[in-house]
């Protein structure tokens, strides 16, 4: 694929499309085409409030910019679940994690973890992510309805919170902040920083990067690899890097949906037949995640997954 980036603020950076989460189901084809074309997309009247996305960056840039010995007990045994220091690969990005954040007791866990005593911080913190949490699990239904699905299939699915920072400096600018990668979890809502822009996406046909400028108060949706394999090839993972504009420091916000705890994933029954064969083989989340891990292939794992005909 030849990947030619458009200039910021060309007419690429228009062609994201934009899902208004209040005109539903009006707004369904238009979702489900987002989601076969381009694999992200941004949303807004999504129920979360600027002041409440406000006072959740105010927040995270705080937690952020604690000493590096502080951060660092944000420790989890998977290595991206919890903090993620600076290093070789991504120099000047860090993060900070809570895996599972619906689960009782984890949010407090992460608060203890960073010594976070000011209630303030806690409730602002414990209120972002009940909402983004709600939020990911009806983007989930209204992605379930599009396919002509019903039920309640994502429930119990761990999510993931993180949130990033980049610490760019002028130096650094025409460099990447995080390398070109699909997201190897089911979906991810993203509050990006709503000054400085980065984020880039591969246009599906073209192979061109495509500028995704802020546009405060919306939140922009990623599909990931298991929703290719969920869905049967009918929904697309975009891949997306970020990369430096200004030496200035970006703050973004993510949620996770990651996928199954206890039971592989695969295309429901319902979306395999003889025009439609099974196109990936099942497979869990954590072997999924190893495996991008092991193959070193954070674009193209999900090829190794593609049944032959």
């Amino acid at each position: 694929m030849v990947m030619v980036k458009m200039g910021k603020g060309t007419a690429g950076a228009s062609n994201i499309p934009i899902i208004d989460m209040q005109d539903f189901p009006a707004q369904s084809g238009k979702l489900m085409e987002a989601c076969r074309e381009w694999g992200c997309f941004r949303i807004i009247n999504h129920g979360i409030s600027p002041a409440l996305m406000g006072e959740m960056k105010a927040v995270s840039r705080s937690l952020l910019d604690l000493p590096v010995e502080i951060k660092l007990r944000n420790s989890h045994p998977v290595q991206g679940k919890g903090y993620t220091p600076r290093n070789e690969a991504s120099p000047v990005f860090e993060a900070l994690g809570c895996y599972d954040m619906a689960a009782p007791g984890n949010l407090d866990n992460f608060f203890d973890q960073l010594c976070v005593s000011d209630p303030y911080q806690r409730e602002i913190v414990t209120g972002y992510s009940k909402a983004i949490h709600d939020l990911g699990m009806d983007m989930c239904r209204k992605l379930l309805e599009g396919l002509g699905l019903s039920g309640d299939r994502f429930n119990g699915w761990p999510c993931q919170l993180r949130i990033n920072k980049y610490n760019y400096t002028p130096e650094y600018v025409g460099s990447t902040g995080a390398p070109l990668h699909t997201d190897p979890g089911f979906l991810t809502i993203l509050q990006d920083d709503e000054i400085i822009g980065g984020l880039e996406a591969v246009h599906k046909e073209t192979g061109e990067y495509v500028p995704v400028d802020p546009m405060p108060g919306s939140l922009v949706v990623n599909l990931g690899d298991p929703a290719v394999i969920w869905s049967n090839g009918r929904l697309w993972s975009v891949k997306h890097r970020v990369q430096c504009y200004e030496g200035s420091i970006r703050l973004s916000i993510a949620m996770f949906v990651l996928g199954p705890k206890d039971f592989a994933l695969g295309a429901p029954e319902e979306l395999v037949d003889s025009e439609h064969p099974r196109l990936y083989k099942p497979i869990n989340f954590e072997e999924y995640r190893m495996l991008r891990i092991t193959n070193k292939s954070p674009t193209d794992a999900i090829e190794l997954l593609r049944i032959k005909s």
